[in-house]
């Protein structure tokens, strides 16, 4: 794998586009805005700009009514396109959605996500109230090691009041009302713009779980010449529609065992393999009844693979797997089976996004604006895994892969190496800034997760421009 991020400048100038901007002064606020916020990470607004002039400067921003997500990521967006190009390899398409809520004296300004309960009337009855917030959908692109290079898309949305499935039962049959009505579209027109930005749809594999499952999405994957690996969860047709996808695997005699550690990592435990059985099969997987006259048959590979026996204190491993991609031996089967399990990069991603920038914490008041500063946490929250992941993919590479000469600098002051000469890889520095955040760097300790990589993210930046002043006045 080649190097995959500029080199020169700093990082937030690749990741903001001023031309997108119809006024490029607003590009100018966003890319001071980013910065502000890079450097006070879950902090909120009025603490990350410092002053009020600045505040206001990002609150009008935000509630410009001439900006949207589309240009605070367009940027973004086309650094992502950069970096996959360098890329030789098969490319991973994350997708998945996500949800933010709120409490608001006025909910409606933001709109509703689903219904909670609230207790029950005075006849027994379970009250529910409406849950405000908002939705997002996002593809993530990961390269086959783990490396996250960025958004290809991002999709927001909500709902101006909230009924849930159960009000359209009796009335109609959901598999018969068409996709493009439905809010499952979302996962067709994000693969159709990951494939549009990123080029090549062929070497891309939109991966997704069992919410996924959507024939027309296989269809849409086949149209455009891009693959796909889903979690299957729905009762298909297959062969001449006597029978099911699930009846013809029950057939499938085991072809493979794959052994999986489930708690690597984890010093305090004992490692817990799984063993599971592999069974996988070429099968013509027939559409909805109902839709068979829209959409023709696709040949597909299903995978299986099943824990031998019931585990003690977890759930036990049962994944079935739908891909166009051939599968013709085990290896080709824990070969989809370790991409799959990159899908759950894509869950960190959105546990950066609330837990560490606290999109959820934000006090703004209506949709518009919350849409516009989540989209500006996404940014951050993919530096921030990046730096993560760049130390477990490429530790050796050069600090100035990640980091400016100033932080560089301060790190060196910050912490000396225990060595005279030693050799000033990526990873020392990483390590460095984890441990501004509680990392022990002891010598069994895994590599430094998310969470602490964020919290010396935000030290080491108030360090820095405390050093900067400091400079500035005493020369």
């Amino acid at each position: 794998m080649r190097d995959s991020t500029p080199k020169t400048g700093d990082w937030s100038d690749h990741e903001v586009d001023i031309e997108a901007f119809d006024d490029k002064r607003l590009g100018k606020r966003l890319r001071n805005l980013v910065a502000q916020l890079a450097g006070a990470i879950g902090a909120p607004i009025p603490m990350a700009c410092q002053d009020w002039a600045n505040t206001k400067a990002a609150y009008r921003f935000l509630s410009n009514g001439t900006v949207g997500e589309a240009e605070i990521l367009a940027g973004h967006f086309q650094a992502t396109r950069s970096r996959a190009a360098t890329i030789d390899n098969l490319i991973l398409v994350l997708q998945d959605t996500t949800e933010f809520t709120y409490k608001r004296s006025n909910p409606e300004k933001i709109g509703a996500i689903g219904l909670t309960p609230v207790g029950r009337d005075l006849h027994g009855h379970l009250q529910r109230r409406t849950v405000c917030g908002l939705l997002m959908h996002a593809s993530l692109v990961v390269t086959l090691e783990g490396l996250p290079l960025g958004l290809s898309a991002v999709k927001f949305w909500t709902r101006s009041k909230f009924k849930g499935t159960n009000a359209l039962r009796g009335r109609i049959n959901p598999a018969r009302v068409p996709i493009e009505e439905k809010e499952s579209i979302r996962w067709l027109e994000n693969m159709r713009q990951s494939a549009e930005l990123l080029g090549r749809p062929e070497r891309l594999v939109h991966i997704g779980d069992r919410e996924n499952d959507i024939y027309e999405f296989f269809c849409t994957a086949n149209e455009i010449g891009t693959h796909f690996l889903v979690r299957t969860c729905v009762y298909r047709l297959a062969g001449d529609g006597g029978h099911t996808v699930a009846t013809e695997m029950a057939e499938v005699g085991v072809q493979g065992v794959h052994r999986v550690v489930i708690n690597a990592g984890k010093s305090n435990d004992e490692p817990d393999v799984a063993e599971l059985e592999l069974k996988y099969k070429q099968i013509c997987v027939l559409p909805p009844i109902g839709k068979h006259k829209r959409y023709s048959a696709q040949t597909l590979s299903v995978i299986h693979a099943r824990e031998r026996t019931e585990p003690t204190g977890r759930p036990r491993i049962e994944w079935k797997l739908i891909t166009d991609l051939p599968v013709t031996s085990p290896q080709e089967a824990i070969e989809k089976l370790d991409w799959y399990a990159q899908r759950w990069k894509i869950e960190v991603f959105h546990k950066i996004l609330k837990s560490g920038c606290r999109a959820e914490d934000a006090r703004l008041r209506t949709a518009e604006r919350l849409v516009n500063l989540i989209a500006i946490y996404c940014i951050l929250s993919w530096r921030i895994y990046w730096l993560t992941m760049i130390n477990r993919t490429a530790p050796m590479a050069p600090p100035q892969l990640a980091l400016t000469k100033v932080e560089i600098t301060t790190l060196d002051r910050l912490r000396q190496d225990k060595e005279l000469n030693s050799k000033k890889s990526l990873s020392s520095y990483i390590i460095k800034i984890a441990r501004l955040g509680g990392y022990l760097a002891r010598d069994h300790d895994p590599p430094p997760g998310n969470m602490v990589i964020w919290r010396g993210w935000r030290r080491l930046n108030d360090i820095v421009l405390g050093a900067t002043m400091a400079e500035d006045t005493y020369g």
